[in-house]
């Protein structure tokens, strides 16, 4: 038998396993016991309209505080540890190492739970103000590595040219090195957007209220009220709505910067 004809046979075979797997799961399940737990249209109802106005606001809210503020301190952090001066560089590798290795859930606790037991602190705002603090000093951490690696890919004859002509150190990197390290990262940013979007389901810790639910929490409790499923598969499906627009923009922003270098 000759190799190409084995290939194909070996070919035909694997998809009529495969398809044989697939028919056999369809036939095996209790599609009615699953449509009743995890795609009951009545428990979907009840849902309507607060997944939407409280549980996806909240969470498309609640990223975008603590990625504004991740980006802020990422890039503070990021200029510091690749600064000439010892302390400023020493400080920032620690933040970035301490909040990086730790677990995020982990720092959330601590700033909910730590500093009001430890040190007689209460964080001003409540519960919520606590765990975004917490996701805004873990996404920090991620995003200063990010911006790091986006300054360091500008040719160093960018810096060199800027400050032949008379900007200072400062100047030339707000104006001249940043904006050029932006552009490189901004498939990586988003991606980091992506994960703090998903990440903001950890502030459970921290406790919530109705109004500050977000699409976890908000399906969690409505799946212990309700005794079904179905909730869950509403957040899910409410998460993969704005990711998968992200990720496709960031597919379609790399295949764009590829083709421009």
């Amino acid at each position: 038998m000759r190799r190409t004809t084995r290939t194909k046979l070996y070919r035909f075979t694997m998809y009529a396993i495969f398809i044989a797997i697939v028919v056999w799961v369809a036939l095996a399940t209790d599609w009615v016991k699953i449509t009743t737990v995890f795609f009951n249209v009545e428990v979907a109802i009840k849902q309507f309209p607060n997944i939407i106005v409280i549980a996806l606001r909240n969470t498309i809210l609640f990223t975008l505080i603590a990625f504004v503020g991740g980006a802020i301190l990422g890039v503070l952090f990021a200029i510091m540890k690749l600064s000439s001066v010892g302390p400023y560089r020493w400080f920032a590798t620690a933040w970035i190492e301490l909040f990086r290795g730790m677990p995020a859930i982990l720092t959330l606790f601590i700033i909910a739970y730590g500093l009001p037991i430890g040190l007689g602190f209460q964080m001003p705002g409540g519960a919520i103000v606590s765990g975004l603090l917490g996701l805004i000093m873990v996404s920090s951490a991620y995003i200063a590595e990010v911006v790091r690696s986006g300054i360091q890919a500008v040719p160093k004859g960018q810096t060199e040219a800027s400050r032949s002509l008379g900007m200072s150190p400062m100047k030339t990197m707000f104006w001249v090195v940043l904006p050029q390290g932006f552009r490189i990262i901004i498939p990586p940013m988003t991606n980091e957007f992506v994960l703090l979007l998903k990440d903001t389901s950890l502030l459970f810790v921290v406790g919530s209220t109705l109004a500050t639910k977000e699409l976890t929490t908000f399906a969690r409790d409505a799946q212990s009220v309700d005794a079904n499923s179905t909730p869950l598969i509403m957040a899910a499906l409410l998460y993969l709505v704005v990711t998968i627009p992200l990720t496709r923009a960031v597919a379609w922003l790399e295949r764009k910067m590829a083709k421009q270098r």
